[in-house]
């Protein structure tokens, strides 16, 4: 009847070629998605490591920044700094070391056309007493303008006098940057390269910061003009700065190249390149900016770059093959093998497993036919124990019933005649028989003592009150134990009194008592709440205490019944039960009943009252 392996397999069935052709495309789509996420991660580790340069790019331009302020702070701490004393703060700082990319820090002074016969004289006096008399600074170029910033200091390499008297002011471009810097006091990067120093692809940048008088907070231009003092400048060498980067790089081959994307007109004369090519790692003084790589066999990530206000881009790229190891080389390879052996292997499993799947159906079904008659049994049998416990409810409510009623009629009003006979024996000796009035006195008293036990097991059996209705029973009962307990307690009914059949009225009181008993013995509480509501024909009763709480697994604790049979009776109504608890958070159960239409007692309650019963 069933199949073989060998014939299953058989290279002239069906199965067996579409068994190859699943496992193939099974094999392919895993080589497809092995090798996408091989290039997913490789991507997404060469963007980390462009981040990465460009995060130590900024802090570079930061530090040079900072070293700008740092002479600033010097410039603008006295009255007057001489040359020797910022040669002296300079070597100081130890630029070939810490600030390798660093050409020279050198400080403008601001003159006025009044103020430059005397400037001149103090400048060649101060610079020949640094240099010797050889040195002869002129102010360049020369001619008369209204203002100059006359270069004084040059550091580090102070010999060099063919700077020392250049005014900066001279140049259109530098002087428009220069008086916004001076009018509102912030740093100034240059939009060009420095010619004097640059060359292809060896560019060299400036920043330049205004330096005030030492004095109060300055608030506005005027202010700025009258204390500016000169400008302090910075010029470095951006292949030393980017070099610096790329040899931090964990990843050989990497491209750099660095874009000016600020506006045309300040980027240079030749305004034919734009955006404007700074820097390229693989660029050559014959070739300065080779085409940039492309292609699908090349990553690619471009970055933003804020040089103190200049908007600079930066071009990462790198071949894939240089990111790739041999296990990424290999991996989708061997993904795609294991997904065709293992699709032959599955497919193999589930032909041979489907060869037994008729017989597997008729047993389940089987199965399912005998455990779906069990599982009917199982309810007829929990709805007969149900039935039977709401019997045996009804018969320990009645029976306690009928007990208390006899207790109440038959020794309720023995007990009432014979105090009636012995307050008319007290009343007859007094005075008369002093002895026989004392002994019937206390005859009389154990008489009332047995009344209030009489009393107290008629109410432990059924409370007569029952029969004033449940409101009034759960006032009588919450008020009995406050005053058994001193547990402080509140009542909320809104309804006033609510028309129950006696078994649902028996059903809350009993519910209510095993609550309270619950709180008494194990909630440690010192409050208690109880709501009694009544609303679209359903009946809720709630008490809430702020004890301990149930603790974890304390509604499963064995042989623990009391709330086990709120459940039951409540069920039994036909309602539901609710608990809720947390350590420490104190204990609320909800019951909720139909009052309207319920179930009918499983034993039919007789009236058990007589005309003329005595009232204990």
């Amino acid at each position: 009847m069933s199949i073989t392996l060998r014939d299953a397999f058989s290279v002239t069935r069906f199965s067996f070629w579409a068994g190859v052709m699943l496992s193939t495309l099974v094999g392919g789509v895993l080589y497809v998605v092995t090798t996408r996420s091989i290039e997913s991660d490789v991507q997404e580790r060469f963007s980390r490591h462009a981040k990465y340069a460009q995060a130590v790019i900024n802090m570079r331009i930061k530090s040079y920044t900072d070293l700008l302020h740092g002479a600033a702070s010097l410039l603008q701490s006295g009255e007057t700094i001489s040359h020797r004393q910022f040669h002296d703060y300079v070597q100081g700082l130890d630029l070939a070391r810490n600030y390798p990319a660093v050409d020279t820090l050198n400080f403008a002074t601001w003159v006025r056309e009044d103020e430059r016969p005397q400037f001149e004289a103090d400048f060649a006096r101060e610079l020949q007493a640094f240099l010797g008399p050889g040195a002869r600074p002129v102010v360049t170029p020369s001619g008369r303008r209204s203002a100059y910033l006359v270069v004084t200091y040059i550091e580090p390499d102070a010999t060099n006098t063919q700077l020392y008297g250049l005014d900066l002011m001279s140049n259109p471009y530098f002087r428009t940057q220069l008086a916004q810097s001076r009018d509102d006091g912030r740093l100034r990067a240059s939009g060009r390269p420095i010619a004097a120093v640059s060359a292809p692809n060896d560019n060299h940048l400036g920043m330049r910061l205004p330096v005030y008088r030492h004095g109060p907070l300055l608030t506005g231009a005027e202010q700025r003009r009258a204390a500016y003092l000169g400008s302090l400048g910075i010029a470095f060498s951006l292949p030393k700065l980017l070099h610096g980067v790329m040899d931090e790089m964990p990843i050989p081959g990497v491209r750099m190249t660095l874009f000016d994307v600020g506006p045309r007109e300040v980027i240079g004369h030749d305004t034919t390149t734009w955006p404007k090519v700074l820097f390229d790692s693989h660029g050559t003084a014959a070739n300065p900016t080779p085409p940039l790589d492309g292609g699908d066999d090349v990553f690619t990530a471009t970055l933003p770059l804020d040089f103190n206000g200049r908007p600079w881009q930066t071009t990462y790229s790198v071949p894939k093959a240089r990111l790739r190891t041999h296990f990424d080389v290999y991996y989708p390879k061997l993904m795609m093998a294991f997904g065709f052996i293992g699709s032959v292997l599955l497919y193999a499993l589930l032909h041979i497993l489907t060869s037994s799947r008729r017989a597997a159906l008729e047993l389940a079904q089987e199965m399912t036919s005998e455990l779906r008659e069990s599982q009917t049994r199982l309810q007829l049998s929990h709805q007969k124990l149900r039935r039977l416990a709401d019997h045996a409810y009804q018969i320990k409510e009645l029976e306690r019933k009928r007990i208390a009623r006899e207790i109440h009629d038959d020794l309720g009003q023995s007990l009432l005649a014979l105090r009636i006979e012995a307050e008319l024996l007290a009343g007859r000796t007094q005075g008369t028989h002093n002895h026989l009035n004392t002994r019937a006195r206390s005859t009389l008293q154990q008489i009332d003592t047995t009344i209030k036990s009489v009393r107290q097991i008629i109410n432990d059996l059924r409370p007569t009150v029952l029969d004033l209705g449940l409101s009034a029973a759960v006032e009588w009962q919450v008020d009995q134990f406050q005053k058994r307990t001193g547990i402080q307690c509140e009542i909320r009914d809104d309804h006033g009194e609510i028309a129950l059949p006696d078994h649902c009225a028996t059903a809350f009181f009993r519910i209510l008592q095993e609550s309270l008993t619950n709180i008494v013995r194990h909630a440690n509480a010192t409050r208690v709440k109880v709501e009694l509501r009544l609303n679209g024909g359903w009946l809720s009763l709630t008490v809430r205490d702020n004890g301990c709480g149930l603790p974890p697994g304390g509604r499963n604790k064995y042989e623990s019944f009391g709330l086990v049979g709120i459940e039951e009776r409540i069920v039994i109504l036909g309602g539901t039960c609710a608990v809720f608890s947390e350590p420490g958070g104190g204990t609320t159960v909800i019951v909720s009943a139909p009052v309207i239409g319920g179930p009918e007692p499983a034993v039919p309650l007789q009236q058990e009252h007589g005309p003329g019963s005595a009232v204990v």
